[in-house]
């Protein structure tokens, strides 16, 4: 009886031994724990510290990016409108050219057509009934040439540019011997000009300048063909045509125009 009584105080010392030992040891997890977690919380304070810092300063940079994209763009914007703006002023001042011209044409009368393109046709006395048919048939052609070329202007002035370029490109092979032959050729130039095709309008004006050096429209020829050079990008050659303008007709029109456009040139 004594034995087992002194057993079971063992076995209850060691019980409560071992309750002591497991409660420390839960303890010590449980501070382990505690620990733990605090120490990850801060590293993911410190990892969501810098990918916020990384986040702005990506911001930021995307803000920056797009502020330059932004300014570029304006400054494009601000070219294209100046040079949207120095188009339609030489355009207007291009037609208004153009309409000066025509007047200037309309109030010498239309010399082009009926009245010095019968000069040719007068037949000789006393050349028979063929010869008659033939002057006959010169002056009809005489008068058709006159009729084709006053259609033509009037084209130019309706602002009707294709058309009137085909019909003055066609009238050299359609009226070989016209009187108009210097004239229609200027005017495909500067029809050519005001339809924006710059270098047919250099090429034909070269080949007029070349071909009908006395002719009166050569300073305005020469004129155009310089500002077909700037208008294609070339300054250096426009100022070379200019200059030369001004040189060989120093007292035309043209060239106090090219003079004034020489001062614009330097100054843009």
């Amino acid at each position: 009886m004594a034995f087992k009584t002194s057993a079971l105080y063992c076995l209850a010392a060691v019980a409560t031994l071992a309750g002591c030992a497991s409660s420390s040891d839960v303890d010590d997890v449980r501070r382990q724990l505690a620990e733990r977690d605090t120490a990850s919380q801060q590293r993911l304070a410190q990892i969501e510290s810098k990918i916020s810092n990384e986040k702005l300063l990506e911001m930021v940079t995307q803000v920056e990016q797009l502020n330059a994209e932004v300014a570029r763009l304006r400054g494009e914007l601000d070219v294209q409108n100046y040079n949207l703006q120095t188009t339609q002023k030489r355009q207007n001042d291009l037609y208004s050219d153009l309409d000066l011209r025509l007047g200037k044409l309309e109030s010498g009368g239309k010399a082009s057509g009926k009245t010095s393109a019968a000069a040719p046709a007068a037949p000789a006395a006393d050349n028979g009934e063929a010869s008659g048919k033939s002057a006959d048939a010169k002056a009809d052609k005489a008068d058709e040439a006159g009729q084709t070329y006053d259609r033509a202007l009037t084209l130019l002035r309706n602002r009707e540019f294709p058309k009137a370029i085909w019909l003055l490109k066609t009238f050299p092979d359609k009226y070989p011997g016209a009187s108009q032959l210097g004239d229609v050729q200027y005017w495909l130039g500067m029809a050519y000009a005001a339809d924006h095709q710059c270098k047919q309008a250099v090429t034909v004006h070269m080949d007029f300048t070349s071909k009908y050096a006395n002719h009166p429209k050569v300073p305005d020829a020469m004129r155009n063909i310089g500002n077909c050079q700037r208008d294609l990008g070339d300054a250096n050659a426009a100022r070379t045509t200019w200059n030369k303008l001004i040189k060989q007709f120093p007292g035309s029109d043209a060239a106090g125009k090219a003079k004034q456009q020489l001062a614009a040139l330097k100054e843009g």
